[in-house]
């Protein structure tokens, strides 16, 4: 079998690729070059984009003995990850940029390309499982074995044709396991830290990125109580988010947190914590991973965000491409611009963005 492996010059896609190796297929190490460090105004370390990190793949690639290539792919990064990021970010929203990345160039961009090359499989470091149910032939994904690590939720919008060309190596492991197999290989990067920011905002100053990229300052507005009275006056919209309570900037007799973003009236709404809970959310743009949505409501568990537990739903379709949530408990800080991702036990159903409601 011939398989491409996208190797990030982390760990985890290095060792993804030294057993992809192991097992004998004919392997292809490749780095996606999303952005030029100096466009976004970072320094080149602490990025996965970084000039050090395509020495680490290549490292690792040379290691293993599989030759490794760069693929620029910096204008569908983008267009399909950092202008969605920018705005969402304008219409009060606070999006996963890593959802966008697997869904518009991981596993479909460079798997378009992995089949150009006549490659079998794309090769991941993802901590997931994909297997087929043989009742019905079709692919599943599943959470990894380990569940500190699992990055099942941010994978939700993967197609049945992607699930029967990629594996994830990796998805039996835990990081422990990992990390001991890279050292024992020898490899550069086997104590390198895992990026715990977005790749093109490393310092995890959204709204500095947003204005640097955009060249547009974001107006000042107005706090509102949840009855529109007026608290006091923003900073730009972009720098808030549903659940917010740390750097508002006012002096208030109570503690106040932000339950809606209006970019219509450049509105911050703030209440108690307690007007931050609902039992319901709708999510659009959503993704079943079996292909076909259910004809009837389901109950199932489901995530709002990355490391958020699991809460019991009933979800009903409401479109093709729609599902409204209705929690079992009162859900905090529900956020326009998150994943609603479906799960029963470990088997992900699919998934959708959380849209703002009225």
């Amino acid at each position: 079998m011939k398989a491409l492996i996208a190797m990030s010059g982390g760990v985890d896609s290095g060792v993804a690729a030294f057993l992809t190796k192991q097992r004998g297929d004919d392997c292809i190490g490749v780095t996606m070059k999303l952005f030029d460090n100096g466009d976004i105004g970072v320094s080149r370390a602490h990025t996965c984009c970084s000039l050090d990190d395509v020495e680490d793949a290549r490292s690792v690639a040379y290691a293993i003995g599989i030759p490794h290539y760069v693929f620029n792919f910096s204008d569908r990064f983008r267009e399909k990850v950092m202008d969605r990021f920018v705005a969402a970010y304008e219409r009060g929203a606070t999006p996963n940029p890593c959802i966008d990345c697997n869904r518009f160039l991981k596993f479909d961009k460079l798997y378009q390309r992995a089949k150009e090359l006549g490659c079998d499989c794309v090769v991941t470091g993802h901590y997931a499982r994909i297997e087929r149910d043989g009742a019905t032939g079709r692919y599943l994904l599943k959470k990894a074995v380990d569940l500190t690590k699992d990055q099942s939720y941010v994978l939700y919008a993967m197609t049945q044709e992607q699930l029967a060309h990629t594996r994830f190596p990796l998805g039996d492991y835990h990081k422990a396991q990992v990390r001991a197999l890279a050292e024992q290989q020898g490899f550069s990067n086997a104590k390198k830290h895992d990026s715990q920011d977005i790749c093109f905002v490393p310092n995890g100053r959204y709204a500095d990125f947003i204005e640097g990229y955009t060249g547009r300052s974001y107006p000042p507005g107005d706090f509102v109580d949840v009855d529109g009275n007026v608290l006091g006056r923003h900073r730009g919209i972009i720098r808030y988010t549903v659940g917010q309570h740390r750097g508002l900037g006012l002096s208030l007799p109570q503690a106040m947190y932000v339950c809606a973003l209006r970019p219509d009236d450049n509105t911050v709404v703030l209440g108690a914590e307690s007007a931050l809970y609902r039992r319901d959310a709708d999510a659009a743009e959503f993704h079943w991973i079996s292909g076909e949505a259910p004809t009837a409501p389901i109950r199932c568990r489901a995530r709002l965000r990355y490391r958020q537990a699991e809460q019991w739903a009933t979800v009903t379709p409401t479109a093709p491409d729609a599902v409204h949530l209705e929690f079992d408990e009162p859900q905090r800080a529900v956020t326009p611009g998150q994943a609603a991702v479906l799960y029963d036990g470990d088997v992900v159903l699919g998934g959708g963005v959380l849209v703002r409601r009225p």
